[in-house]
């Protein structure tokens, strides 16, 4: 099996270079993103390993075709860069619907908590000997209602940690499943004093944050997302917070990431005004999609994508993990994974 890996980084060699081994895969790693002018690299290779933010659409698609490459294999559980209606009949898709739930809903935690208890400005100060207190008063989590958005595997995980710490729950998600207290999402928006994204991004859920939601929310709620940066409309976003409505923002994520997140622009001005306003507001804490980066979860990343590649190419074309666009229904495939897709 050869494999074109994009959008490489130090961090993924490892794990991907000792299951390779297992898997009896060769890899050729580049450290660029796979997009129409870069497709080309992928001529002589069986499958392509993609990521996050390598741009997958319908022309990179049928590039791929033509060069005879057979699998696109996503190490990652999210798919919305990848036209998976186009592929069909044309390429198969598969993914990592699960890696590390913890990993992410940790990291949603850290976050909140860092926001409420101002941890990072303490930090900050005390590297200077400054140990005053003041403006750093927080506020308990405890008794607050949080609302989760997407209860998932991830989701669930983070509403089990928000009730570890006293929080009332409630939840919304378009296929309810659980233990959760559903409500409607207008009622999420209205009632929670926290409100935490963990739904897929796609044409029901992109800018699910807007304008108009931001104004049925609390005065002061905090937003937090995990998930990806096309949930919440950012320039929204940014004039709540300017507007005093939206209390505080975390995100690990943000909807023109591709260009930004992953690199080093300490040395450069910020070309994208948004972002740079939301990172300079004080109450906003922005990391660069780093929720999964655990060394669990890169480990079960790695493994999952090259035991896909491998039931792939070893099973007559099968993968447990496609997506599959025949049913109609990419992830909850009709065949039970027993016939392929095309």
């Amino acid at each position: 099996m050869k494999i074109a890996f994009f959008d490489a980084k130090p961090y993924d060699l490892p794990a991907f270079g000792r299951y390779a081994k297992e898997y009896g895969a060769e890899i050729k790693f580049y450290e660029t993103k796979l997009n129409i002018d870069t497709a080309n690299l992928a001529e002589g290779y069986d499958a392509v390993c993609v990521f996050v933010n390598d741009d997958v659409n319908s022309a990179v698609i049928d590039k791929l075709y033509s060069l005879g490459v057979k699998l696109i294999a996503l190490r990652s559980a999210g798919y919305n860069n990848v036209d998976v209606k186009h592929a069909f009949k044309k390429i198969h898709v598969v993914h990592v619907p699960s890696y590390s739930p913890y990993a992410v809903a940790e990291h949603a935690m850290a976050l909140l908590l860092t926001s409420v208890r101002r941890t990072h400005k303490a930090y900050i100060r005390t590297k200077d000997f400054n140990f005053s207190l003041n403006g750093l008063t927080g506020f308990d989590l405890h008794g607050k209602t949080v609302g989760v958005i997407g209860t998932g595997k991830i989701g669930g995980i983070f509403m089990n940690i928000c009730r570890g710490f006293g929080m009332n729950v409630v939840a919304y998600d378009k296929f309810p499943s659980g233990d959760a207290h559903y409500v409607s999402l207008d009622e999420l928006f209205v009632k929670s004093d926290v409100i935490s994204l963990h739904c897929p991004l796609n044409e029901d859920t992109y800018h699910l944050i807007d304008k108009a939601a931001i104004e049925k929310m609390k005065k002061g709620v905090i937003i937090v997302n995990t998930s990806r940066g096309a949930l919440i409309d950012a320039e929204a976003l940014l004039a709540g917070i300017k507007e005093k409505k939206v209390g505080a923002a975390c995100l690990d994520v943000y909807e023109e990431e591709s260009d930004v997140f992953f690199h080093d622009f300490s040395g450069h001005i910020m070309s994208d005004d948004v972002l740079a306003r939301l990172i300079s507001m004080p109450n906003v804490i922005v990391t660069s999609h780093q929720a999964f980066l655990t060394e669990e979860a890169l480990s079960n990343i790695a493994e999952t994508t090259l035991k896909n590649i491998s039931s792939f190419f070893n099973n007559d074309g099968i993968c447990e993990n496609e997506l599959c666009y025949r049913c109609g229904n990419v992830e909850r495939c009709q065949k039970d994974r027993k016939d392929r897709c095309f």
